[in-house]
């Protein structure tokens, strides 16, 4: 019977493999589908949408903030995915009655591979974790050689509007901007915080505003006033997922990462 820990270090007791797995964090639904264990989901969100055959061959049980608890213990779950940034603290204490929950907390593309690594042992499939890891590590070489030469530019993400926020540090986004030889001009501000616009030239004066898909819809009207405050800064649409999705979703990104680092030439 081994006792292995989730991300937040508590422990998890796991008698045999998990044949009955609900995910209440769409990247890591697309994780255990590409750890081979899509048979195995029985439960997952309405906005785990990757890969597109899960909404219409599994259970949704709600949002990220918002579950059916009723209906999950209804499906007779023997192990349930949560994340310290998407669940909550109530969510993940009334789940822990039913099955063991797995808390994810990844801040970082280190802590990224440490999920699929635990993932790997708890879900007792290694084998396809350590190839997933190896293919990860693999790309990523080869992404940091090809940045390694590109010149390193301030940027701003935002994530919202009304209040407008932005991903600062101890986020993965912003780990992910470093990957990218980027300086986020809100680093030093903690998590998510709200920002005011106007001032966005005295607090950093980034060159490129990033405005991703989600989760917030960003329009060309959001562009023009953020842009307006800014000393010409370069805006760009990005896809939100493959800054903000960990899992394996990263093996993805990196190609989208070069297509938009020839963009911003």
């Amino acid at each position: 019977m081994p006792v292995l820990t989730d991300q937040l270090h508590r422990e998890l007791i796991i008698n045999s493999k998990p044949l009955r797995i609900i995910s209440l964090v769409p990247s890591l639904s697309e994780l255990l589908v590409d750890l081979g264990l899509e048979k195995n989901i029985v439960g997952i969100t309405q906005f785990c949408k990757h890969p597109f055959q899960l909404k219409s061959t599994k259970t949704q049980v709600g949002g990220t903030k918002s579950v059916d608890i009723d209906l999950i213990k209804s499906l007779n779950p023997d192990f349930i995915l949560c994340a310290k940034e998407e669940n909550t603290e109530e969510i993940v204490r009334e789940l822990e009655v039913l099955a063991p929950v797995f808390v994810a907390n990844v801040t970082s593309i280190e802590s990224n591979i440490d999920l699929i690594n635990r993932l790997g042992k708890l879900l007792f499939c290694q084998t396809n974790a350590n190839n997933l890891i190896a293919k990860i590590k693999f790309q990523l070489t080869d992404f940091k050689a090809f940045t390694r030469y590109l010149p390193r530019k301030k940027v701003a993400y935002f994530i919202w509007k009304n209040p407008w926020m932005t991903a600062g540090g101890n986020t993965y986004i912003n780990d992910v901007l470093k990957l990218n030889n980027f300086s986020n001009v809100y680093e030093n501000n903690d998590r998510y915080p709200e920002v005011d616009v106007s001032l966005i030239r005295k607090e950093g004066n980034p060159k490129i505003i990033l405005l991703p898909t989600e989760p917030y819809s960003f329009s060309d009207e959001d562009a023009f006033e953020i842009g307006r405050h800014s000393n010409h800064a370069k805006t760009i649409f990005v896809e939100g997922e493959f800054f903000s999705w960990y899992g394996s979703r990263l093996l993805k990104a990196l190609p989208y990462f070069k297509k938009m680092h020839e963009l911003l030439q």
